[in-house]
């Protein structure tokens, strides 16, 4: 009997000092996530006004005074309707290049030798030492009409007149397939490199070629990676302002964008938390889904 007392307060003691260090960061999470999220919720269901701040409050002569206007607009307007097309497509397309560049990359930066792999790793997140802001600046040198692009496609004779590579909806996909690259190949590493190369050494003992064997082993067995690479790029390209600002054009407006506008230059606040909490709701759930998935598989 005594043992059993002595087991149960040794285990409230270890759950006690669990709770202890989980407590500061869901207190982080919730100071930081949660609050601003159910602020712009409850601002979603105000109205524009011309004062300080420029929406109506929530509660007016204690009755609720919400309103659905600004998320009835969003499913009636075409505006707001392409730009949210075009951020899951421009986002979903360049997270395709992502996971395809970056399995090719994390693959080759596993058959490296050991000593070369953490310069290689280096090399993959040089690019964040420098401004994002100017790496972006770069490509719209790279792809202008008298840039290095066009002018070596010019002298080469491949083109007989430049191609309009910026301000397209291919600007913005290269330009965001570089910016996130990295962020893409690092997980699918880690989960490649955890592998062991007997797996596929198997499987070509067995009459697999190489490729095949990497299809039917190893990137299944690396999925968990890759799906975690696609979430990490997938979601910030969504609502990335910078990239379809400088490199594409009107046609090729994004949610981003949109945002901005509505918060900064039109002050419709309301308008502009509910295109926030549309692009939340949008992106949170696929990700939950995913994830109870991936629980669920593990589990078995």
């Amino acid at each position: 009997m005594g043992g059993r007392c002595a087991g149960a307060v040794a285990e409230s003691g270890v759950t006690a000092r669990r709770l202890g260090l989980l407590a500061l960061p869901l207190l982080w999470t919730a100071a930081f996530v949660v609050v601003p999220l159910l602020l712009i919720l409850k601002i979603s269901f105000a109205e524009a006004q011309l004062a300080q701040p420029p929406y109506t409050p929530l509660f007016q002569d204690g009755a609720l005074a919400a309103s659905l206007t600004n998320y009835s607009l969003l499913l009636e307007d075409t505006l707001y309707l392409r730009a949210l097309g075009n951020s899951l497509l421009y986002a979903g397309l360049a997270t395709i290049c992502c996971l395809v560049i970056g399995l090719a990359i994390a693959r080759a930066v596993t058959q490296a030798p050991k000593g070369w792999q953490p310069f290689l790793l280096t090399l993959i997140i040089l690019p964040f030492w420098t401004s994002f802001l100017i790496r972006v600046y770069a490509w719209i040198a790279l792809l202008k009409p008298e840039g290095l692009i066009n002018a070596a496609l010019l002298s080469s004779g491949v083109i007989d007149q430049p191609l309009v590579l910026v301000n397209t909806g291919f600007g913005v996909v290269l330009g965001m397939t570089y910016s996130y690259l990295p962020f893409a190949i690092l997980p699918i590493y880690a989960s490649l490199a955890g592998q062991s190369p007997r797996l596929t050494e198997a499987a070509i003992d067995l009459g697999s070629t190489p490729i095949r064997a990497f299809w039917l082993v190893t990137v299944p067995l690396a999925r968990p990676g890759i799906l975690a690479a696609g979430l990490m790029v997938f979601i910030p390209m969504a609502g990335e302002f910078v990239i379809p600002d400088l490199l594409g054009g009107s046609a090729t407006i994004m949610m981003g964008q949109t945002l901005w506008t509505e918060f900064f230059s039109n002050r419709d606040w309301p308008l502009a938390s509910a295109l926030a909490v549309l692009l939340t709701l949008l992106l949170l759930v696929p990700a939950m889904t995913l994830q109870r998935l991936e629980l669920g598989k593990a589990s078995r």
